[in-house]
């Protein structure tokens, strides 16, 4: 989960190699749009001004972030913040990520419809709820039980069958069900945690933020092939610590 995000990346290519930081945009009013469902109009433009103009060109990516009710992940009384260009806390210490940010993980993890993905790190549910959309099977583990507790909730409130939520520690990953097509890690480790490499299908990605928790981190993008794990990307980022 996202604490704070200091810099944005904005894609110069089709190749996630290379994207510049950018300045995080300032958050956006959330007064209701006219129309039956106020809530879509605000995904919508939450779509068009956060993400499509910072580069995501994904059409199932997109559509997920226009689909999947942001709003039911986060505290009641921070509804209507819920579409804002910024992280929400959503208690324990932890935050609901930035939109751009799940939009960015989600694209570098390169889903197809029959992959299965492990998340380390399920907070409010809603990055398990995007990879959902796009992935056969989604499992998370969360750390503390509240949290895991509540995610399942309202996960399985709004129909996602394809998502298993358990307590647990991260570092350990899940390897009942390894290897996985996609690890995406929510959370900064101080130092790349080898056996999520384990757990990683040949073929597979793995996106994770790593470095000290008050210093410098970066948002690695690793795909692992027959002859070893090749890196594609290296981003500035500041999440919260993985413990």
């Amino acid at each position: 989960m996202v604490k704070l995000f200091s810099s944005l990346f904005k894609r110069t290519s089709d190749s996630l190699a290379g994207i510049p930081a950018a300045e995080l945009g300032a958050p956006q009013s959330c007064a209701g749009d006219s129309g039956m469902d106020p809530w879509a109009g605000q995904r919508e433009r939450m779509v068009r001004e956060q993400i499509l103009q910072r580069g995501i060109r994904d059409p199932r990516v997109l559509e997920a972030m226009r689909k999947v009710p942001r709003h039911l992940f986060v505290p009641p009384e921070l509804r209507e913040r819920a579409y804002r260009d910024c992280p929400l806390p959503i208690g324990y210490g932890q935050t609901i990520s930035q939109p751009y940010i799940v939009a960015f993980m989600t694209e570098a993890a390169r889903l197809t419809p029959e992959s299965v993905v492990l998340e380390i790190g399920t907070g409010s549910g809603y990055q398990a709820a995007i990879l959902a959309e796009l992935a056969r099977q989604v499992y998370s583990l969360e750390r503390l039980a509240p949290l895991a507790a509540r995610a399942q909730q309202t996960l399985a409130s709004l129909g996602y069958r394809n998502v298993e939520v358990r307590q647990g520690d991260g570092y350990q990953g899940w390897p009942e069900h390894a290897p996985y097509d996609a690890i995406v890690v929510t959370a900064a480790p101080p130092t790349l945690p080898t056996l999520l490499l384990d757990q990683l299908a040949v073929g597979g990605t793995l996106v994770v933020p790593v470095g000290e928790s008050q210093g410098f981190q970066s948002l690695l993008i690793l795909h692992k092939t027959p002859e070893g794990v090749v890196q594609k990307g290296a981003f500035p980022v500041q999440f919260v610590p993985m413990v």
